[in-house]
């Protein structure tokens, strides 16, 4: 039997489905709206089974998902959805031992399921030109014990990228099609290019921008998440859905002919 141990995190889960992650430290204590949990109590305990806060309030405690990790972290950005990161994931083939880029990083969001991706052999090189935004997101990768697989980088991505033959390349920006040149520059022959954007006039300007640039098998997406009431005898759609919240826009480095 699993049991949670000391430094790991843990993800405690009320009966309202209330939600806490903690890091489990010897001689913490959690304070809740529903009482006192000490961590002593905690450390040692199943996955999977039930603790009590000092006024007799139940918490489920289990190891937290990539999800919960991102849904609870601090941010003062926009962050990309989990429905949009698991699926960019296997889209562009980020996988352990991979070299990847990102930019920007704003909250760290993304940056979070790309380092959690390629660890632990892999490396992830994220920019950004905001020094607030960039601490912020360092402090939530290094909260989260990932911060060893990411180097983060202060500096416009307009003088080019560092790194050469990544293997995947994804863009956060209002703007892409003006990095198109640096990316495919840095990226290897057929390596992975991804791009999230808000708005259909954006991604025209893109596409356009990407046939110039050397970028083929161009594909344009969409994914919208409906939840239902998971209830036995009246399970139906819940009354509201996760629709829009980005294009994704995916395409490979093509060498071109003069090369």
């Amino acid at each position: 039997m699993q049991v949670a141990q000391a430094g790991e995190l843990a993800l405690l889960v009320g009966r309202d489905r209330r939600t806490f992650i903690i890091r489990l430290t010897p001689g913490a204590h959690l304070h809740t709206h529903r009482g006192v949990l000490p961590h002593d109590e905690l450390i040692g305990a199943p996955w999977g089974s039930w603790r009590h806060s000092h006024l007799g309030y139940p918490f489920l405690i289990l190891q937290p998902s990539t999800d919960d990790l991102v849904r609870d972290l601090k941010r003062n950005t926009q962050i990309v959805y989990p429905k949009d990161a698991g699926y960019i994931l296997m889209k562009m083939r980020i996988a352990p031992g991979q070299r990847v880029i990102e930019a920007g990083t704003g909250s760290g969001g993304m940056t979070l399921v790309l380092a959690q991706a390629v660890a632990p052999g892999g490396r992830v090189y994220s920019y950004e030109v905001r020094p607030e935004m960039q601490q912020l997101a360092r402090a939530n990768l290094e909260r989260l014990g990932l911060a060893a697989y990411v180097e983060f980088k202060l500096q416009d991505i307009a003088a080019g990228f560092d790194e050469r033959e990544v293997a995947a390349l994804f863009l956060d920006l209002p703007n892409p099609w003006d990095y198109l040149a640096q990316a495919h520059q840095a990226l290897a022959n057929g390596g992975f290019f991804g791009c999230i954007l808000p708005t259909t006039n954006q991604v025209s300007c893109l596409i356009d921008a990407l046939e110039k640039h050397g970028f083929g098998l161009i594909e344009v997406e969409e994914l919208l998440l409906r939840q239902y009431k998971a209830v036995a005898a009246r399970l139906r759609p819940m009354d509201r859905m996760v629709a829009h919240t980005g294009y994704l826009i995916f395409a490979r480095a093509i060498v071109r002919p003069e090369e």
